[in-house]
């Protein structure tokens, strides 16, 4: 029974270390640069995910070309660093956990890269939370195959744990 208890006591902990934390690339293929399309282009990116305490956000820029900044509200909406969060990031690709629940902002501050789009706002949920960036009322999509697999993977490994433990 003692080898039970630690061998689930085991799979619930890997099982938590692989779900809680996802990196997210901001803007997929496009990358942190100036987006066509204005600032939509991020809205759209921020509203198609959801993002929570323990994951990261990747930003994949050229040192020199781009930078992020994390700021205030205010600062993002008038695309300044008056009320800067830290410093900003130069290096890129430039990963950041989020720490804290809420909304957080995001500038580029070369040129007047934030004023042609290359800002971000997302909200953060907690780690065992399903909200996302999009209204409450929207209907969630079927699992993907990908879950569907990893799903059948967990119950796999499961399987073999307690075979292996028994």
């Amino acid at each position: 029974m003692e080898k039970f208890v630690c061998g689930a006591l085991t799979m619930a902990i890997l099982l938590q270390v692989t779900i809680a934390q996802t990196d997210h690339i901001v803007g997929d293929s496009f990358g942190w640069s100036i987006p066509i399309n204005g600032a939509a282009a991020y809205t759209m990116w921020a509203d198609a995910n959801t993002i929570k305490i323990g994951d990261t956000l990747v930003f994949k820029f050229t040192e020199g070309n781009h930078d992020v900044q994390e700021v205030s509200r205010s600062s993002y909406e008038e695309c300044n660093t008056q009320n800067s969060i830290g410093e900003a990031i130069k290096k890129g690709p430039a990963k950041i956990t989020m720490q804290t629940l809420g909304d957080h902002y995001y500038i580029c501050t070369v040129g007047e890269h934030c004023l042609a789009g290359q800002k971000m706002a997302i909200k953060v949920s907690s780690s065992n939370s399903s909200a996302s960036n999009t209204p409450a009322d929207t209907t969630p999509p079927p699992p993907s195959s990908s879950t569907v697999v990893f799903a059948s993977f967990l119950i796999s490994l499961s399987s073999i744990a307690l075979a292996i433990f028994l």
